[in-house]
């Protein structure tokens, strides 16, 4: 060894490329989750301006759950009800959903359960693989097939 300085140097280089060392170096960016981060809700005050003191731990009344929060944008509303908005009991009254019956997603479990075609994968189905055999075909006689169209090509030009 010669200079076992420019030895420690090149050895450092050469780790530094890598990903893993990087990481445990602390060289690299640790980027936060964007899935993980929550809004806050906005800070309000109390309508009579009493300023009661926070407790410690407690959730902020104003803040919804995760689950509130995906149910407000999901169905456009934020009451914890689940009762249908006046549009959306217009449009059942409308259509005359009003009288389903109550076993209803067990009768079309039911009917989707008896479904011949269940087994066959979509693919399968495009590209005509499996499900039913095909039909067997006649074969043709091309000297037969030959004849058969000359002669059908002299019947049309006598016309």
């Amino acid at each position: 060894m010669k200079n076992p300085v420019i030895y420690a140097l090149l050895s450092l280089l050469v780790l530094a490329g890598c990903s893993g060392a990087r990481d445990r170096l602390g060289l690299s960016k640790a980027t936060p989750d964007e899935f993980a981060v929550v809004r806050r809700a906005p800070l309000e005050m109390p309508p009579d301006y009493a300023l009661r003191p926070p407790r410690p731990g407690a959730p902020r009344p104003q803040e919804q759950t995760a689950v509130d929060a995906a149910r407000a944008a999901v169905l456009g509303r934020t009451d914890r009800s689940g009762g249908a908005s006046a549009a959306e009991s217009d449009l059942i009254r409308t259509t005359g959903a009003t009288n389903v019956p109550s076993n209803i997603r067990a009768k079309v479990d039911a009917e989707a359960s008896e479904d011949s075609d269940g087994d066959v994968s979509v693919l399968k189905k495009i590209a005509g693989i499996g499900g039913d055999p095909a039909p067997e075909g006649k074969a043709i006689d091309p000297v037969a097939e030959a004849a058969r169209l000359k002669a059908q090509k002299a019947a049309e030009a006598k016309k």
